[in-house]
């Protein structure tokens, strides 16, 4: 069996494009099979892949079943050091995962109020109080990070700590959150990536809601 990556519809899940993004950047060669959400049959088809109903869902060669975008990620970190999906020195890794992990558990008002949507432009929804807080704070996380690494990622080169942070990017850019140019050139760094292009392209011929 191959190494198989199943993930929601590209346009929608923010949680799919993490994993696939650290995967592609490692060099794995992998299969990509999408299970559309919000479908009669969605339930169904996910729980034949992961008893826990959710997608992402990695399955390896060897039988092995991982899923969440951020397990999948660290399992790509050990199984192709290479690509170096952490930062080397040792404190800057504990502050990328840091970074990760707050991505991963927080920010849930702009989630919310701003659903990953690649191809729909809505300038000005979701700008609730809390989302935008929960902007503010990231585009301070951005800043900070980019003037400690000089860019063009947060650590310097791509780390999973900016494969949490691409779907983001994203929602910025959909609903026209205004962004200084620091934070711009790290949405266009994100976007410039060529496993993000080849994703938001297949999610282009995708249904749409």
């Amino acid at each position: 069996m191959s190494l198989v990556l199943y993930i929601g519809n590209k346009r929608y899940s923010s949680w799919s494009l993490r994993p696939y993004l650290a995967l592609a950047h490692a060099g794995a060669r992998f299969e990509t099979r999408t299970i559309l959400l919000d479908q009669p049959s969605t339930a169904e088809e996910i729980a034949k892949v992961n008893p826990a109903g959710r997608v992402p869902v990695l399955h390896a060669p060897d039988g092995l079943v991982i899923w969440d975008s951020l397990a999948i990620c660290e399992w790509a970190n050990e199984v192709y050091p290479q690509a170096q999906l952490w930062p080397a020195d040792r404190a800057q890794r504990a502050r990328a995962r840091s970074l990760a992990a707050e991505m991963h558990s927080g920010f849930t008002a702009l989630r919310g109020a701003m659903p990953m949507d690649l191809w729909s432009s809505l300038p000005g929804v979701g700008h609730s109080e809390a989302a935008l807080a929960d902007a503010r704070r990231i585009q301070g996380i951005w800043r900070e990070q980019l003037a400690a690494s000089g860019g063009p990622f947060l650590f310097g080169a791509f780390t999973i700590a900016d494969a949490m942070y691409a779907p983001v990017t994203t929602r910025f850019t959909t609903y026209g959150v205004e962004l200084d140019a620091v934070c711009r050139g790290y949405v266009d760094a994100i976007a410039a990536l060529p496993a993000f292009v080849a994703w938001k392209q297949d999610a282009k011929s995708e249904p749409a809601k």
